[in-house]
């Protein structure tokens, strides 16, 4: 973890409903296989908190071996593309080629540079991602094998909703992307005053067609981005 999270972490370990949760969790681990590896957890908490310029939120870590590693969407380069991911792939392609085809209609004259609005990433790991400022976070941070949600309800909502919060009060501009019901009901948490949200459906192959494909999140939040003097997102 980063130690500019240390003083926001150190509060939230020490209230009574992380109490609970980490004994369910110590017993989880003990019993049960839990994904990810416990020393992956708080993975997401590796981005430096003052370089964060964008926030997705996903629901529950992958549930089958080798997947989970602590960033929501993401999973180690050996590990297949999940179907999730794959749609978003998919979208950047879409989003991003079209930002290059609006461009070149403007100017035709126009150099672009590949990187500009193609992906990079052949791998499902999005660390690039993070490493530019992009805090990936599930819901849920930890999950049984081969039983999704199995980790509900046990206070990492709670953990979540006040990582939210403390980046809402302390962070001065920042991209919210909200995919699917969970991540959704967050916004009443964040100040749309200062803080610019994207929302739609979930990437995932149930409901991708219901309003995340042609919903262009990666050219509104690098439009965002340039409106407040920030580096844009290289997807």
């Amino acid at each position: 973890m980063h130690e500019s999270w240390k003083a926001f972490l150190e509060k939230e370990f020490n209230e009574p409903y992380f109490r609970k949760l980490s004994a369910f969790l110590s017993e989880e681990y003990k019993t049960k296989t839990i994904y990810p590896k416990k020393e992956l957890v708080f993975s997401a908490f590796s981005t430096d908190l003052n370089s964060i310029k964008v926030v997705i939120l996903g629901q529950d870590p992958y549930h089958t071996p080798g997947a989970a590693h602590g960033l929501a969407f993401s999973v180690p380069e050996t590990e297949k593309i999940p179907p999730s991911l794959v749609n978003m792939y998919k979208e950047i392609d879409s989003d991003l080629g079209q930002l290059k085809t609006d461009l070149l209609t403007m100017n035709p004259n126009l150099k672009l540079n590949p990187e500009d609005y193609r992906h990079k990433n052949k791998t499902g790991n999005l660390k690039s991602w993070q490493e530019q400022g992009v805090l990936l976070l599930n819901n849920v941070l930890t999950v049984e094998a081969h039983l999704a949600g199995s980790h509900r309800g046990h206070g990492w909502e709670t953990f979540t909703e006040n990582v939210i919060k403390y980046l809402n009060e302390t962070r001065p501009h920042l991209v919210f992307i909200l995919w699917g019901r969970d991540a959704r009901s967050k916004k009443s948490l964040i100040n749309e005053q200062k803080h610019y949200i994207i929302e739609s459906a979930h990437p995932s192959p149930l409901s991708a067609y219901h309003g995340f494909f042609g919903s262009r999140p990666f050219t509104k939040t690098n439009n965002k981005l340039a409106e407040w003097g920030l580096e844009k997102i290289i997807w």
